[in-house]
């Protein structure tokens, strides 16, 4: 298969998974096996420097679609900011300072897992029960609010007190922000499912939830893949790769799957906010426990 046909194809896998609570890399850990790319295009294995640093790519495409999507909200929360829009806020109550306290509390523990989350990155056993048991997790979460959505705001007994993300607390960052070190440490668990199951939990509803998730995916992905990135391309870490041994051939490949994800990505996104607010995480949970279950079964005949 051409290598240019496969960056659109591994764009395309990036842009619709990387939101979705179903993880991104453990689709394109599963795209790399069932493609059989290590014969078709030696330089796209998850073994190869240049496969970590497409993969990393790609995610920055992705990540590059939010603050285009989310620009009006972006710019009426700097406008806002520290004291909110009914001037009950502070800096740390803020939804922007809520959102680089939730990284911090994210970024500080990861680092220090660096060497734990790089072991267990290309584990298919791992993420098969991590999809498993993260989609369990969300069903039985969204289930419990499901009559709390449907009853509305002001609802006499609902579980949810925090309707947007202008109203939450800074004990619920600090929660999302622990949580997400879960996707961090276990591939295949989504960053996007831990932050919007730990939301939920925290009394949020789906729609706040899954904005302070986005948010927050913004510098937390931003961080991590450029400093990857920067690792990989000045030939330091694991597999790394020099600038000066990609060829134009090479940057085309990236460049290809950059545009292709970021395109798809932008997509997924707005069609990911209308079907939430509608319909709920439940459809998500299942297809995690059907594709977890899958993965589990393609592991054991691996090593068998």
């Amino acid at each position: 298969m051409n290598a240019y046909l496969l960056s659109v194809l591994l764009g395309i896998v990036e842009g619709v998974t990387e939101f979705l609570p179903v993880s991104s890399t453990a689709h394109l850990r599963i795209s790399e096996a069932l493609l059989h790319l290590s014969g078709l295009a030696p330089d796209l294995t998850m073994s190869s420097g240049y496969w970590k640093m497409y993969s990393i790519v790609i995610q920055l495409g992705a990540i590059c679609c939010l603050p285009v999507y989310f620009w009006g909200r972006i710019t009426k929360f700097l406008s806002t900011f520290p004291r909110g829009e009914r001037g009950d806020r502070t800096v740390l109550t803020h939804p922007l300072g809520l959102t680089m306290i939730a990284f911090v509390v994210t970024a500080i523990p990861a680092f220090l897992l660096t060497k734990v989350i790089g072991k267990h990155l290309e584990s298919i056993p791992i993420m098969g029960w991590s999809l498993l048991i993260g989609g369990i997790v969300m069903w039985i979460v969204d289930a419990m609010h499901a009559k709390s959505e449907a009853a509305g705001p002001g609802a006499a007994g609902t579980r949810i007190h925090t309707w947007k993300m202008e109203s939450m607390s800074l004990a619920q960052a600090v929660w999302i922000g622990a949580c997400q070190i879960l996707s961090a440490v276990f591939p295949g668990t989504s960053r996007s499912m831990s932050t919007i199951a730990a939301g939920q939990l925290a009394g949020m509803s789906r729609a706040s939830a899954l904005e302070f998730s986005f948010f927050l995916s913004m510098p937390t992905m931003a961080a991590a893949t450029v400093y990857t990135l920067l690792k990989s391309l000045m030939g330091k870490g694991e597999n790394p790769i020099g600038v000066s041994s990609i060829d134009t051939h090479g940057w085309i490949v990236l460049l290809i799957g950059f545009v292709v994800s970021f395109i798809v990505a932008y997509g997924s996104v707005a069609w990911f906010m209308a079907w939430v607010r509608k319909r709920g995480f439940t459809p998500f949970a299942i297809y995690r426990i059907v594709i977890g279950i899958l993965v589990l079964a393609f592991a054991a005949q691996l090593a068998a």
